[in-house]
């Protein structure tokens, strides 16, 4: 019986998770407020559950997990989500990559404007480090629409991010001094006597 590892405390719990379980909250959520109150449902319902852990060194993604469906329950709750609301315009996606530096606002904004579904994904995928096929099988979805999901939601948030900086950019043109435009295209002619 020496062998057995000691139990789970939700106190070490919360020394050793709760950093990470509220910036994934603060990112499903898109508010302080939120984050806060999801950290705190997850570290509640761990204490009440805890001994339902069947592996403690699953004890990390048992959290995450938690906290996501708390997350996912809390939406069903305020609204319903419509799958036809999903529009895709397949032109606006962006075929180039361009780097730009982005700020931690600007993309939690972008996350929050993502439908549900989209945001679900790309954050298991991104924040749980999950693969394809466990993404599929905690949302009870084929591996197909997980990478259709993914893709999706990484073409809005570029376009959304990339729109944002495009904007941002004519204003930073305006500050230079501008050239004649003629200067740099005509050749220079000879003067005759």
């Amino acid at each position: 019986m020496a062998d057995r590892a000691a139990p789970l405390d939700v106190g070490q719990l919360v020394a050793e998770h709760h950093a990470s379980l509220y910036r994934y909250a603060y990112r499903l959520a898109g508010s302080a407020a939120d984050a806060e109150d999801l950290t705190q449902q997850v570290f509640l319902i761990a204490q009440q559950k805890l001994s339902q852990l069947r592996n403690a060194d699953c004890v990390r993604g048992w959290l995450f997990t938690v906290l996501r469906n708390c997350y996912l329950k809390d939406r069903r709750q305020r609204t319903p989500i419509s799958a036809a609301t999903a529009a895709l315009d397949v032109d606006a996606i962006a075929e180039e990559a361009v780097e730009h530096e982005i700020d931690g606002e600007r993309l939690q904004a972008a996350i929050d404007s993502l439908e549900d579904d989209f945001k679900t994904t790309l954050l298991l995928f991104y924040f749980e480090h999950r693969s394809y096929r466990e993404i599929a099988e905690v949302l009870g979805i084929p591996i197909g629409t997980v990478m259709s999901r993914l893709a999706r939601a990484k073409a809005r948030l570029r376009g959304q991010l990339c729109d944002a900086a495009e904007s941002q950019a004519p204003n930073q043109v305006e500050q230079q001094p501008k050239r004649p435009a003629y200067s740099t295209l005509e050749p220079k002619r000879a003067s005759r006597p």
